[in-house]
């Protein structure tokens, strides 16, 4: 960096998971008249020097002057073996870093007059190293002598730190001794944010308590209902296990299992990962990961995830570093999905990238590197003998696809916000030093690091991108998150495509939106997989929980017959309304049918016809007896009373059509009282013959007075009285609780059959009481009566007519009882013609018989020749 009035120091430090993984051991290197303590975590770039391993050089830098080269000599402590891993993905936190530095010293408006300048670190994951490495840049010497600094050139009034919390709460302790600013861009973790703990700890990263939100959104939204949570073994990740489980009970979503991660801080055994092998057979389809990332290093995990085809990943977004560099778990995680906070676009960055080569930072080992281990090559003048020169199109462009460098990460968004936040501190702190202080103040300033505290609380800017950078704990409240597709391509090219969006201002206020056509599933999955502990229960059944198994497994019933379920896994039935009845899939209410038994039906036109025919019968009967009212067995058997029982059972049978047809109000009201009606007339008339019979016998004896009651027709006064007796029982009836239209909606499915409601069955049941004590009274005297001689003595047929009428309708109770709807109308009508054909058939068939085949037997000659024929 070149130096005007004034240069100030930033130092960046590559976190746990930085440029090199798992290095084996350190170096101590002599240089000379100067002594360096390099480790693991080497002193990189352009302000301190540069590692060329395997050359045993060290370049060491001043300024912007690279002039010096000592040779050096390896220390006692021999190197044994180069870094395992390179995750290059992670060197565009030092390009993003570069990029911010150079856009503020070259705005006239920030740092007027003012350079700021940086030192690199790379860490690994080691606490020792890591305490190595804090103490040597705070002495500024080999010999680590803690609360000394031996530094004259640097100014360093800030440090931005690595992403893991592990790494920042390491060193955060130990620069508290010195009151030095820290400034995370990592995620966040609510234990770096405990002031009495870190209060000179800063975290560009924003809360992940909405991240649950969005994750559950998810899983709802395609129904992952039963899924597996993978977190890191820390703090951390039991929080966020504990928290996503409270949510997931609220939204029914079930833990299939959850599996806290091994960090590779130790060696573990391979029976404690054993577990890894078994997850592709595991019931669920959806896992979700979740904690620091070292979780992940340990190549045996590698190679267990490896077998994990067929699962859909749902992650945080700094996972992507382990996917994109890590061959073993491309396609484990092929299809899955990545949550990320939103970030604008930062004007300039992505330029700067695909423009960037080593010919431009020649002192940048690294960047070399990473030319050499993606094109084989490296620029003119790199002094390395054999390798091949590469084209002048060679940029950051055309790099290998699994080194996306041109997507920009959350880390390298939050160290262009850090670096401007610094930055915008100072700002601030040498304005007001200028207000304040002399020319000469402001041309040299003396900036100690504990002064930026007060102005890192309280600062506040809009970045280049549009957004609000700050450290208040009101940027918690909304949160914004875009989502993204890990995608495979041939050739080992991998994106991370956005293909949603998930935002929420609070609780009741979330919102997903998702391009559903753009997300690519895994290879074992054609379509949108399932993760459920029991297969759904479609529209028309219901679930039943299984008894100690979590919520989401269920087996599956159809709704009872009555009751619909119209969506998936309904936990009740719904019952229909009484208007509606469910269809054959009982997944829909459908309209019944307004029905009743009616003239046009079958067994209405049964009952029609024979009720005419019945009808034309007794016509005919009463024509017959008409017709030959003089001859003797009309006459024997009074007449009168033939033709009212007769006209009496005509209208039995016309009575019947009354329950046929669509009920009305008239109907509902004449049915059961012209019923009980005219069936007591044909009773009592019955009642009134008997009586008629026994005082014909007994006026063959002395006595006036049974000729008196004979001769007057006493007997027909039975009718009247029984009649009126009815008439009085039916008035009550209508009075109280008169008959109405009535709706069956449950006798017949699918339809509603109009009905005539009795209103009052008390009633009902007193007006057929009555009828039925008139018929067992007619039946006594009948059968008293039934031995008495004569030619035309009808008390034996009297006596089977009666018998015949009463076992109708004892026959009718239960029946009526045990049926329902149109059934019960029919019922009843069946049973006023049986019993009406009864009287008929047992009363007047026989007289009919002799009347019209058998006429000799209805003359004064035939009679007297049967009383000869029997005296003999």
């Amino acid at each position: 960096m070149c130096v005007s009035e004034a240069r100030i120091e930033l130092q960046l430090r590559l976190g746990a998971e930085g440029l090199v993984l798992a290095p084996q051991t350190a170096l101590q290197l002599t240089l000379g008249h100067v002594v360096v303590v390099v480790v693991p975590e080497h002193v990189l770039t352009a302000a301190e020097g540069l590692w060329f391993p395997g050359q045993a050089r060290w370049l060491l830098l001043t300024g912007a002057d690279p002039t010096w080269e000592i040779s050096m000599e390896y220390g006692s402590a021999v190197p044994q073996g180069v870094p395992d891993v390179w995750l290059w993905k992670n060197y565009q936190y030092v390009l993003a870093f570069c990029f911010a530095i150079q856009e503020i010293n070259k705005d006239p408006q920030l740092l007027p007059n003012l350079t700021l300048g940086f030192q690199l670190y790379n860490s690994v994951t080691s606490g020792q190293f890591t305490l190595r490495s804090t103490l040597h840049w705070l002495t500024g010497k080999h010999y680590l002598i803690p609360n000394y600094t031996c530094q004259t050139q640097g100014k360093t009034v800030a440090i931005i730190a690595g992403t893991t919390s592990a790494f920042s709460a390491e060193i955060g302790t130990m620069l508290e001794l010195y009151k030095t600013p820290q400034i995370t861009y990592g995620p966040y973790d609510p234990m770096l944010s405990e002031r009495d703990k870190f209060p000179s700890l800063y975290q560009m990263g924003t809360s992940d308590n909405s991240l649950i939100c969005g994750m559950l959104s998810l899983l709802l939204h395609f129904g992952w209902i039963w899924v597996a949570i993978f977190v890191s073994n820390d703090l951390k990740g039991e929080q966020f296990l504990q928290d996503i489980l409270a949510e997931m009970v609220k939204k029914d979503v079930c833990l299939a299992y959850a599996i806290k991660l091994p960090d590779t801080k130790k060696r573990y055994k391979k029976t404690e990962i054993s577990f890894l092998a078994e997850i592709r057979i595991l019931s669920a389809n959806v896992h979700i990961l979740y904690g620091d990332v070292r979780s992940l290093y340990t190549m045996e995990i590698l190679s267990k995830y490896y077998l994990t085809l067929g699962k859909v990943w749902i992650m945080a977004a700094k996972w992507e570093i382990v996917l994109l560099e890590t061959q073993q778990m491309l396609h484990s995680f092929h299809g899955g999905f990545s949550f990320s906070h939103y970030k604008g676009e930062i004007p300039g960055l992505k330029h700067f990238v695909k423009t960037v080569d080593p010919s431009h930072y020649p002192e940048d080992f690294f960047l070399s590197q990473l030319w050499l281990h993606a094109f084989h090559c490296l620029p003119p003048g790199s002094l390395c003998g054999t390798i091949g020169v590469c084209p002048p199109n060679a940029s950051f462009e055309f790099f290998p696809g699994h080194i996306d460098m041109l997507t920009i990460s959350d880390s390298s968004y939050f160290i262009y916000n850090a670096v401007y936040a610094v930055a915008h501190a100072l700002h601030k702190m040498l304005s007001e030093q200028i207000e304040k202080g002399s020319p000469a103040d402001a041309a040299q300033p003396r900036i100690l690091p504990w002064q930026l505290h007060p102005l890192l609380r309280e600062i506040q800017f809009t970045n280049s991108a549009g957004e609000d950078v700050s450290f208040h704990e009101t940027r918690f409240h909304m949160a914004h998150y875009d989502i993204h597709n890990i995608v495979n391509f041939p050739a080992g090219f991998r994106l991370l495509i956005k293909i949603g969006e998930f935002s929420s201002e609070s609780e009741h206020d979330q919102s997903l939106v998702l391009n559903e056509e753009m997300i690519e599933w895994p290879v074992a999955f054609m379509e949108t997989p399932q993760s459920l502990c029991s297969q759904r229960c479609g529209p028309g059944f219901r679930k039943i929980p299984q008894e100690g198994r979590p919520v989401c497994c269920y087996t599956c019933v159809v709704c009872p017959e009555r009751d619909i379920s119209n969506h998936t896994d309904a936990e009740q039935c719904i019952p229909c309304a009484d208007h509606e009845y469910p269809n054959l899939e009982r997944n829909h209410c459908l309209p019944k049918l307004v029905t009743f038994l009616g003239f046009e039906e079958f067994l209405g036109m049964a009952l029609t016809c024979m009720a005419l025919c019945f009808s034309v019968l007794t016509a005919a009967v009463l024509w017959v007896f008409v017709k030959h009212q003089d001859t003797p067995i009309v006459k024997a058997n009074n007449r009168t009373l033939s033709y009212i029982l007769l006209i009496a059972l005509l209208l039995c049978f016309l009575c019947s059509l009354l329950f046929l047809g669509r009920p009305n109000t008239a109907n509902c009201l004449l049915q059961q009282i012209v019923f009980g009606l005219v069936f007591t007339v044909a009773v009592s008339t019955v009642l009134a013959k008997t009586i008629t019979v026994i005082l014909a016998f007994k006026v063959t004896k002395p006595g006036r007075t049974i000729r008196q009651l004979l001769v007057s027709g006493a007997s027909n006064s039975v009718i009247p009285i029984c009649f009126l007796i009815q008439l009085v029982l039916c008035g009550i009836w209508l009075a109280t609780s008169p008959p109405f239209i009535d709706t069956d909606a449950h006798s017949e499915h699918g339809h509603i059959i109009l009905v005539c409601n009795k209103g009052s069955a008390t009633a009902f049941y007193c007006v057929l009481g009555y009828l039925g004590s008139l018929a067992l009274a007619s039946f006594t005297v009948a059968f008293l009566a039934r031995n008495l001689p004569d030619t035309f003595n009808e008390s034996k047929f009297l006596t089977f007519s009666m018998l015949v009428f009463c076992s109708v309708w004892v026959t009718f109770l239960p029946v009526y009882h045990s049926t329902k709807g149109k059934v019960m109308v029919a019922v009843e009508v069946f049973s006023i013609l049986a019993s009406s054909a009864g009287l008929l058939g047992c009363i007047f068939l026989p007289k009919c018989y002799i009347i019209l085949l058998r006429p000799e037997r209805n003359s004064l000659k035939g009679l007297k020749k049967r009383v000869s024929s029997k005296g003999s």
